[in-house]
C-alpha cells in the first residue's frame, strides 16, 4: 500500500530536480566552452558533434533529475509505470531530434568540404533528416504502447497511391539523387545547359537545382530536366581551361616577329595576371588568309571559367600596346619592324570585329 507523501519526500524530490537543472546548466556551459575551441579548427566535424552534445547532454540531465525526483516520491505502481514510460518517450524524442540534426549537419559539412563552396546538396541532408525522424517516431510509438505493424501496412498501401499522385515530384527527387551520385555535377561547378543558361551550381535539393549566373541571378532548373539535358561542366575533369583568342595582322607584317612578340605578351599574362596559369606556354598558330589580314589563334590558360575574362582583357590591352610600340620603333636595340603601317584585328564576336591600327580604332 502506498504511503502518504511527506515533507521530506518533497524535499528530496526538489533537491533531485534542482540537481538535474544545475547539472544541465553546467553541461551547457562546458559544452559551450568546448564549442568555442572547436570553432578554431579547420574541420567542421568536431563543431557538429559538439553542437549535438550541447543539445543532448543538458536534456539528459533534466530527464535524470525528473526521474530521481519521481522515484523519491511514494507513488503507486501504475503512476510509476506511466511516468517511466513518459520519461523513456522523452529520451527517445530528444535522441531522435538531436541525431537527425547531427547527421544532417555532418552530411552538409561533408558536402561543403567536397565542393569547396558555400553551398550544399540539401537533397541528401533532407533525406537523412527525414529518415532519422521517421525511425525515431516509430520507436516512440512502440515505446508508448502503439503497435507499428498495422501502421507500416497502411503506410505501404497509402505510399503506392501517393507515388502515383506525385510522379513528377518523385521523378525530380530520384533525378537529383542520380545527378549527385554520378558525380558529374556537384555544388560549386560552373555549368552551361544546352538551352543557354550557365552559372555556378549552388544547391541541388529534392525538387530542383539552383544555378547562380554571373550577374547574380538565380536560374531554377527541375532535376529531371537537368538530368535529361545536354550540358557542359567547365569544372570537370579539372577547373583550368584553355582560352582561345583570334587575332589578325596586316599582310605586310613580319610573321616571325609577330609570333615572337605575341608569345612574349602571352607569357607575361600567364605569370602576372591573377587567374593565369604560370606554367602554361602560350600556343600561336596561323591558320587563315583573311580578306584584310592574316589570322591566327592564341591559346592561353585560365585557372577556371570566370578567370578567362580578365585574361582576355589584359592580353588584348597589352598586345595592342606592344604592337603599336614595335610597329613604330621596333624592339629596343633592334631595327626590326613588323610592318610600315601595322594593324591588329581582334575578334569580339562572330558578327563584328574591331581593327586596331597605329592611329585609330574602327569597327567592321
Amino acid at each position: 500500500m502506498t504511503r502518504a507523501v511527506e515533507l521530506h519526500d518533497v524535499l528530496v524530490a526538489a533537491i533531485a530536480l534542482a540537481s538535474g537543472l544545475l547539472l544541465a546548466a553546467v553541461l551547457r556551459a562546458v559544452t559551450g566552452w568546448v564549442g568555442r575551441h572547436a570553432d578554431r579548427t579547420r574541420n567542421d566535424t568536431d563543431d557538429v558533434l559538439v553542437r549535438g552534445l550541447r543539445t543532448l547532454l543538458p536534456w539528459l540531465a533534466v530527464v535524470a533529475g525528473v526521474w530521481f525526483a519521481v522515484a523519491s516520491l511514494p507513488l503507486g505502481r501504475g503512476v510509476d509505470a506511466v511516468v517511466n514510460r513518459g520519461l523513456i518517450a522523452a529520451l527517445v524524442l530528444i535522441a531522435t531530434i538531436t541525431g537527425a540534426q547531427v547527421l544532417a549537419d555532418l552530411v552538409r559539412a561533408l558536402s561543403l568540404v567536397r565542393s569547396g563552396v558555400a553551398g550544399s546538396a540539401t537533397i541528401f541532408v533532407n533525406i537523412v533528416r527525414i529518415s532519422v525522424l521517421a525511425i525515431g517516431v516509430l520507436v516512440l510509438l512502440q515505446t508508448v504502447g502503439v503497435s507499428v505493424a498495422p501502421l507500416l501496412t497502411a503506410m505501404g498501401v497509402g505510399g503506392l497511391a501517393v507515388a502515383l499522385a506525385l510522379q513528377d515530384t518523385l521523378a525530380n527527387l530520384f533525378a537529383g539523387v542520380q545527378i549527385l551520385a554520378s558525380k558529374k555535377v556537384q555544388p560549386g561547378d560552373y555549368i552551361e545547359l544546352s538551352s543557354g543558361e550557365q552559372g555556378y551550381v549552388i544547391d541541388i535539393n529534392w525538387r530542383n537545382t539552383s544555378i547562380r549566373q554571373l550577374p547574380d541571378n538565380l536560374v531554377i532548373v527541375p532535376n529531371s530536366q537537368l538530368a535529361g539535358s545536354i550540358l557542359t561542366n567547365y569544372h570537370q575533369p579539372a577547373k583550368p581551361m584553355s582560352v582561345l583568342i583570334q587575332v589578325g595582322v596586316a599582310y605586310d607584317s613580319d610573321l616571325a616577329l609577330v609570333e615572337r612578340v605575341t608569345s612574349e605578351v602571352g607569357k607575361e599574362i600567364m605569370t602576372e595576371v591573377d587567374g593565369g596559369v604560370p606554367e602554361h606556354d602560350p600556343f600561336i598558330r596561323f591558320h587563315t588568309f583573311g580578306e584584310s589580314s592574316i589570322d591566327f589563334s592564341v591559346i592561353l590558360r585560365a585557372r577556371e571559367f570566370t578567370n578567362q575574362y580578365l585574361v582576355k582583357h589584359e592580353f588584348i590591352k597589352r598586345l595592342h600596346a606592344r604592337y603599336q610600340q614595335d610597329g613604330y620603333t621596333g624592339p629596343a636595340g633592334s631595327s626590326e619592324r613588323m610592318s610600315r603601317s601595322p594593324s591588329v584585328i581582334f575578334d569580339i564576336d562572330k558578327k563584328s570585329r574591331v581593327v586596331i591600327d597605329a592611329v585609330s580604332i574602327r569597327y567592321r
